[in-house]
């Protein structure tokens, strides 16, 4: 195992430890309290400034550091190896797609793969998600704190806080990732 793969046991365990916190939030009044502290007057005093563009800023901000993480934790070179086979594969199957014996073999192939490819994905991956789990989890339960304290504002016009963060993720994830060449 190289220096920048996970393992499942790790990740199980973060895992775990992220749910619980999620779970006792309410009970654990330090922790709660000192989370509080330290993003009501950052990223709280973002979303008083302007909340739609406040929490852009707060998304891109996570969106940077997650992606920063995911390519100096994790075996981008292995990853992009993983991801051209894949590429090579699909390219043979759409070259013999008129050839149902031939395509057939080839998807047969591709299933077999499928559990190790599978597999090796989630082994080079979960450094990274050892890294912001705990992070994300805090995060999300002060974003629900603090939208339920200010009464639950929608973001342009009809869309709930975790929405509108999971839409802008995935928009600013992408091109973050594509300028920064992160698998």
């Amino acid at each position: 195992m190289s220096n920048k793969e996970g393992g499942f046991k790790l990740i199980g365990f973060v895992m775990i430890f992220s749910l619980l916190i999620a779970f006792l939030w309410d009970q654990i009044p330090w922790l709660k309290d000192a989370i509080h502290s330290v993003l009501n007057p950052t990223a709280g005093f973002l979303l008083e400034w302007n909340l739609t563009l406040g929490m852009l800023v707060i998304v891109f901000v996570i969106s940077l550091l997650t992606t920063i993480v995911q390519k100096y934790a994790t075996d981008q070179k292995a990853l992009k190896e993983l991801k051209k086979e894949q590429k090579i594969l699909k390219q043979e199957m759409n070259k013999v797609k008129n050839h149902p014996e031939k395509y057939l073999a080839l998807q047969k192939k591709q299933m077999a793969e499928m559990p190790e490819t599978f597999k090796k994905t989630m082994s080079l991956s979960s450094r990274a998600m050892v890294y912001t789990a705990v992070p994300f989890i805090l995060f999300f339960r002060w974003f629900n704190d603090y939208f339920t304290s200010i009464g639950n504002p929608s973001f342009i016009g009809f869309m709930s806080w975790f929405w509108f963060y999971l839409l802008t993720t995935l928009i600013l994830s992408g091109i973050i990732k594509k300028y920064m060449d992160v698998v």
